[in-house]
């Protein structure tokens, strides 16, 4: 039967995250590398695309057998073009990201929602220091994900969402942004509910993403 299911959890940074943004004009002094913001509210923002390519090159990695090295799209598994779309053959992707944005200003206003992390670049050729200041969201800062799902093969629905899990867990055990390999970027997954059309919940459907929200890199920050 087809239809669509509605995916909702909360992204909440561990540690410092940039996903970043662009700025035509930097005065002196100015942060080098901003994060991506809402046009709308100045606030920070997690961009559909960037969560979706970042989960989709995981799973490549991840069932080709090497996370070395990306395999062409054209290579990816059957599973990962039926949920993320594919160029050849064309198929259309059965999940949509939605921007998130983030949903406990309230708690996070008096903290602040970025913090300025300053660097220094050293040449390995001169041994010259390159200072460069880069903006990241904070830790404790909650994001809404949703995630549209459309329903084509029923008997492909929990392969699809188990799939999509599994991305997530590995994600969890990654980063999302840059800096990665410098502490930035640790997320975790928490608070899944799935429901369809109607907002009936699908509780047995949620129950797909429990490894997900179960799993922590770092416990001790788990009350986030």
């Amino acid at each position: 039967m087809a239809g669509k299911l509605l995916i909702e959890c909360d992204l909440v940074t561990i540690t410092g995250m940039h996903i970043g943004g662009t700025d035509t004009f930097s005065a002196i002094g100015a942060v080098d590398s901003p994060v991506i913001r809402d046009a709308r509210t100045g606030r920070p923002i997690v961009p559909g695309s960037s969560l979706k390519g970042k989960l989709r090159s995981l799973l490549a990695r991840s069932l080709s057998g090497s996370l070395e090295k990306l395999p062409d799209f054209n290579d990816d598994d059957a599973g990962i073009k039926r949920l993320f779309g594919s160029s050849q053959p064309v198929q259309a992707a059965r999940a949509q990201f939605a921007d998130c944005f983030i949903v406990n200003y309230e708690d996070m206003k008096q903290v602040g929602l970025t913090e300025v992390k300053s660097e220094n670049a050293i040449s390995r050729v001169n041994s010259v220091a390159n200072p460069r200041q880069i903006e990241r969201v904070v830790p404790g800062v909650r994001f809404g994900v949703r995630i549209t799902y459309n329903v084509a093969d029923d008997c492909q629905t929990r392969e699809d969402l188990g799939l999509l899990a599994r991305g997530m867990k590995l994600l969890q055990m990654d980063y999302l942004g840059g800096h990665g390999s410098r502490g930035s970027g640790r997320v975790s997954f928490r608070n899944f509910r799935v429901t369809d059309e109607n907002n009936q919940e699908q509780a047995d459907l949620a129950e797909i993403f429990q490894a997900v929200s179960g799993y922590e890199l770092f416990p001790d920050q788990v009350d986030l």
